[in-house]
């Protein structure tokens, strides 16, 4: 089937305006004859609505496919830039070394050009955890935060354009498990094998 330049099928649209054509022209035809059929005025009715709604999903598609025609290609990079972050983290001459600029310069301007096409980071670390963007892998107790916070960023999230291309992986926070109040006259569990006996020898003796 032959398609046009954006992949989109075209025998389709032409076949839809020669049944338009058609149903047209018996329109004509049965207007002159015996001032028209109720039958034949529904069919092009129907047909023209179908031929509209066809043309609508087609422009809507081709819109899809040009706003988001590099998903694939920018989902593909994305392991580069994470391989770049990673060997920040771990170089060993610190910042101060020519080569750790230079990979930092790199990855930067990689950012900077990809960013041009719509490929932006998910800031999530330091916000409170929205469940649609980044992936909750851990909870970590924190007491300098309130609780649904992205404590820690395991693993870069990206958007593109407005979708979410890949989630961040994160740690949220929690409250610290405080130890639950002793209750006035009740001892506290023992625990220990030795300090059990211990207090039997005492009872012994008294």
């Amino acid at each position: 089937m032959e398609e046009d330049k954006n992949g989109f099928e075209i025998d389709e649209e032409e076949n839809m305006e020669e049944a338009l054509k058609e149903v047209s022209e018996q329109l004509d035809s049965s207007g002159r004859e015996d001032g028209g059929a109720q039958e034949i005025q529904d069919k092009y009715l129907r047909l023209y609505a179908d031929f509209e709604n066809y043309r609508k999903r087609v422009n809507r598609d081709k819109e899809e496919l040009v706003r988001y025609g590099n998903e694939s290609l920018m989902y593909e990079i994305l392991p580069v830039l994470d391989s770049l972050e990673l060997a920040l983290r771990h170089a060993p001459g610190g910042s101060q070394d020519g080569l750790v600029q230079g990979v930092e310069m790199t990855l930067k301007e990689l950012l900077r050009t990809l960013e041009k096409f719509g490929l932006t980071r998910i800031e999530a670390a330091g916000r409170p955890f929205d469940p649609s963007r980044p992936h909750a892998m851990v909870q970590v107790e924190r007491d300098d935060m309130e609780e649904k916070m992205v404590a820690e960023e395991m693993r870069p999230g990206y958007l593109y354009r407005d979708k979410v291309l890949r989630p961040s992986l994160v740690s949220v926070s929690v409250r610290p498990q405080k130890d639950a109040p002793q209750e006035p006259g009740l001892s506290a569990p023992v625990d220990d094998e030795h300090e059990i006996k211990i207090n039997r020898i005492h009872e012994e003796e008294e």
